[in-house]
């Protein structure tokens, strides 16, 4: 009888939240985007190993080539925490019920995001014309913002869905085309007889920010060693040194092109190198500004589903304790915790 009761209690233990404390391996994903490069230098550099180590756990890092499912793979459970930008990460795993924290603020967009045309000098020339884009991403997030700032809307043009894989080549063999898109595929764009880049993401600053993004209840040991690595790995990339260098090229070749290519990409992209940077870009009040530009824009598109009465159905916490939307249903939450202790050298 007591063994049966020592059966019973184990197996409610193990349905507790508290129960993922117990796990020590741990499986993280990630894609390729400038912002996340560093990520495959702190798998294969041995530094993510180390700081698992330190944590008493061990983690396996996968590359998963397509975006979108590494999120969906994320939200499904087979991971515990998967590289994604705010947007993403509102409307797939916190839309679809998964409480997560964004652990690490990487980067933001500052001008690797863009809009192109052919013909045309500014954003209003987008009047009427057809725009390649991924719908529902966060190209088609800054078009609607680009079209705001002018005093445009949606109605004025004609959306395309277009693959990432195929935008840039397709735009080019337009005479007279319109492309959102970002690099490298911007980066192709741009190298076009006669084409204008006529809005980026460096005129709508820290609002596609690039995240490392982590289920809320899994434990401190795993958090830590995200954290620590990150930092380790930043702190390499931006010494201004050969081991700075080599990192920069390891990283442009694990990203398929060449470090001058991988280099214009990391000056549109705004790096967090410091821990308290990112810390006081987390607390700081344009957050809740662009998080509240982007839960607008969600729920506008049928991103937060059909069973959705307003975009206050799901909650996003941030660092001073307030919230946008539903403050019982937080689902994303905006952590400075850890990133701050990376700063303090407290990890």
């Amino acid at each position: 009888m007591h063994k049966l009761i020592g059966l019973i209690a184990l197996l409610a233990a193990a349905a507790l939240p508290g129960a993922a404390l117990a796990q020590k391996s741990f499986d993280v994903c990630w894609s390729h985007y400038t912002g996340w490069e560093p990520w495959a230098y702190a798998d294969e550099k041995g530094l993510l190993k180390k700081w698992a180590a330190k944590n008493g756990i061990s983690v396996k890092l996968t590359l998963v080539n397509d975006y979108v499912e590494s999120i969906n793979l994320y939200t499904a459970g087979k991971y515990q925490a998967c590289a994604m930008t705010n947007m993403d990460a509102l409307t797939i795993p916190a839309v679809g019920g998964i409480d997560s924290t964004a652990l690490i603020v990487g980067s933001f967009s500052n001008g690797n995001d863009g809009i192109v045309i052919k013909k045309g000098a500014a954003v209003k020339d987008l009047k009427g014309r057809k725009i390649k884009l991924v719908q529902f991403s966060v190209s088609h997030y800054l078009l609607s913002r680009a079209l705001a700032l002018n005093g445009m809307r949606e109605r004025d043009v004609t959306l395309v869905n277009t693959s990432d894989a195929d935008i840039a080549s397709l735009f080019l063999a337009e005479r007279d085309g319109a492309a959102v898109t970002w690099n490298p595929m911007l980066l192709k764009a741009r190298s076009g007889k006669d084409v204008t880049l006529i809005f980026d993401s460096s005129k709508t600053p820290g609002e596609i920010i690039d995240l490392m993004v982590v289920k809320s209840n899994a434990p401190d040991t795993l958090k830590k060693t995200l954290a620590g690595a990150w930092y380790e790995t930043m702190a390499v990339m931006s010494g201004q040194d050969k081991a700075s260098r080599d990192a920069l090229a390891f990283m442009a070749q694990k990203a398929g092109g060449t470090l001058a290519e991988f280099e214009a990409q990391i000056k549109t992209t705004r790096m967090f190198y410091k821990a308290g940077e990112a810390a006081a870009f987390v607390r700081g009040p344009e957050l809740r500004k662009t998080m509240e530009y982007v839960r607008s824009f969600s729920f506008e598109h049928g991103l937060y589903g059909q069973g959705a009465k307003s975009k206050d159905a799901v909650g996003i916490a941030f660092p001073d304790g307030g919230t946008l939307g539903n403050a019982k249903n937080v689902k994303l939450r905006f952590d400075a915790v850890l990133m701050q202790a990376a700063a303090d050298a407290k990890l």
